[in-house]
């Protein structure tokens, strides 16, 4: 046995490996990248890991292995699950030979996402138990159930992580892989095609399981109870909530601790509020288990409004010790106030970064950019402010092209727009509607050979796999050709002529096309950067025309530009558009 600090994710990683788990198959997605990024580090130990092109496949993938008797895991952003759901929803009908795992992180107070969803729900829509850690022990220590549940009860398993469970640190204590044997493959019809004729019988299966599952989360130990004092306040919760309301309230509460958040138990939660006097519900997002308690007849205080007592939580956003200890104890938290307020410092494009130029551009020429999920999100908030719409990965182009065929008064000033992994991940789809039903239409295809927003992960565009080994490279070209569309091209994103040139002739023309813009992130390891550039105050007339470019290189002291030399890496977008030379 060895202690380790671990983060929440890296402990999910080491279940995994502990579990005897053999393949690993996941898109990445922020909260959740850390755990199949780090399985690459358990190569050649009998765990393959593998990036997928979206988390359907990735799911998908871990299915098949799990079909063929091997223990399998496929991890996701909530979001991610939403893209996985069709796969998820019919596997739990047809169950599993080998432990099949899904975790899925849901980022509450939506610190890089573009929603705020709670994916408890998708356990009860797809009828799987659901797991929730609330330390990095814990993360390893579900893990490892987690497959066995799987095997016990034939279904797939959910982990439900948030950020803070996947991003903080925790000590675990290691073991040994444990190897298992795979379950013999046989043909079973009844089991693995769901064809109508066979899927009605499994959701009778499905539903018989729910209720053993139940019976489960009774006694399972997962769901534990900690009474304090005389039961004046007793809290339910889970995850890192629990943590939460343990930190703020310590012995002040009596605590039923759900480690297993569907199905949830009833005798337990009955029984718990049968031995305190004031019952809270403490859950982030929505009120899952609250609901679970009215629907079994008890009262408790949470998000809801009722005959006896208002609402004392939020819908929204991520908890914390203050918010718990204030709604419960009445204790508010003191606060030191300053004066005067603090500058807003948004997040912006990294220096150097490869999309700046095309989005320069997109703002001069002040076209309708329908966008997509990535770095380039960055680009819709000013100075560039060049984004008009953002729903989902991978909508940017077919958003556009809907929008033009409901304003065709538009086509020669709207352009859709997505990076290289998103692309991969579902665009091409998006792109073969475009073709297939001769769309006036502009693609950009915005290549910086890396999925750039969740931390420089390879995709089957740049040509390396998970282990940063080769691979075989989709060609980006060939792959718009082959849909029909005819005009394509692909170009560097170093020359703003250049860059403004090609959309201005794209645009005019009366038929679907494409630009491939293409150069490495500049964090990509291996990536040789220009030295950095300096203003001469002399030439500087301090008309902070270079600051359009949103550059967090760039600031303005005494009305002069100043170029931070640590952060610039010799672009030269700046220096474009100043028209006394002032960069040198």
């Amino acid at each position: 046995m060895k202690k380790e600090l671990l983060l929440g994710n890296h402990a999910i990683t080491r279940g995994l490996y502990e579990a005897g788990v053999e393949v690993v198959s996941s898109y990445p997605g922020t909260p959740s990248s850390e755990i199949t990024m780090n399985c690459a580090t358990y190569k050649g130990t009998g765990m393959y890991a593998e990036w997928s092109p979206n988390e359907k496949v990735g799911a998908e993938v871990a299915i098949g292995a799990s079909i063929a008797g091997a223990r399998a895991f496929s991890g996701m952003k909530h979001v991610g699950l939403n893209v996985a759901a069709d796969p998820l929803y019919t596997a739990s009908y047809a169950g599993v030979n080998g432990g099949l795992v899904f975790a899925v992180a849901d980022d509450s107070g939506m610190h890089s996402s573009q929603n705020e969803q709670d994916s408890r729900t998708h356990a009860i829509g797809a009828k799987v138990p659901m797991l929730e850690p609330s330390d990095s022990k814990e993360c390893l220590e579900y893990t490892k159930l987690a497959f066995d549940i799987s095997e016990e009860f034939d279904t797939p398993v959910l982990i439900h992580m948030t950020t803070r469970t996947c991003h903080s640190q925790g000590i675990i204590e290691k073991s040994e892989r444990v190897e298992k044997n795979k379950g013999e493959y046989k043909k079973d019809l009844h089991k693995y095609v769901m064809m109508p004729l066979f899927a009605r019988a499994k959701h009778v299966l499905v539903e018989e399981r729910l209720q053993k599952l139940i019976a489960y989360a009774e006694t399972s130990p997962l769901n534990s109870v900690e009474i304090n004092g005389d039961g004046e306040i007793g809290i339910i919760s889970s995850g890192v909530a629990y943590q939460y309301a343990k930190e703020a309230l310590g012995d002040n509460a009596s605590y039923l601790k759900l480690g297993i958040v569907h199905p949830l138990p009833v005798k337990k939660i009955l029984d718990f509020a049968a031995k305190v006097k004031k019952l809270y519900v403490v859950e982030e997002l929505d009120p899952v288990i609250e609901t679970h308690c009215r629907v079994i007849g008890l009262d408790p205080i949470g998000k809801m409004q009722n005959g006896k007592h208002a609402p004392v939580f939020s819908l929204l956003g991520e908890y914390s010790q203050n918010i718990i200890k204030e709604a419960v104890l009445g204790i508010k938290p003191k606060f030191k106030e300053f004066p005067e307020a603090i500058p807003v410092r948004p997040p912006v494009l990294c220096a150097g970064c490869s999309h700046r130029g095309v989005f320069t551009v997109l703002n001069k020429l002040g076209v309708v950019v329908s966008g997509d999920i990535g770095c380039y999100t960055l680009a819709a908030t000013p100075p560039l402010s060049a984004m008009d719409f953002q729903i989902c990965m991978g909508a940017g182009i077919s958003m556009a092209h809907g929008f033009v065929k409901a304003r065709p008064d538009y086509a020669d000033k709207t352009v859709g727009l997505m990076g290289d992994s998103t692309f991969v991940h579902n665009g091409i789809t998006s792109l073969i509607d475009i073709a297939y039903n001769q769309s006036n239409t502009l693609t950009l295809l915005l290549d910086n050979r890396t999925t750039g927003m969740t931390g420089g992960q390879n995709h089957p565009g740049n040509g390396l796999d998970i282990y940063d080994d080769p691979a075989p490279e989709v060609d980006f070209e060939k792959l718009v050709l082959s849909t029909g569309i005819k005009k394509v091209k692909t170009l560097g994103c170093d020359s703003l002529a250049e860059i403004e040139s090609a959309v201005k002739e794209y645009l005019a023309l009366e038929e679907p096309a494409v630009i491939i813009f293409r150069k490495p992130c500049a964090l990509t390891k291996g990536v040789k950067h220009n030295p950095p550039l300096k203003c001469d105050a002399d030439k500087c007339t301090g008309c902070k025309i270079c600051m359009k470019v949103g550059c967090p290189a760039l600031t303005m002291k005494d009305k002069k530009a100043v170029v931070n030399h640590t952060l610039c890496v010799g672009c030269g977008i700046c220096s474009q558009l100043c028209k006394f030379n002032a960069f040198v």
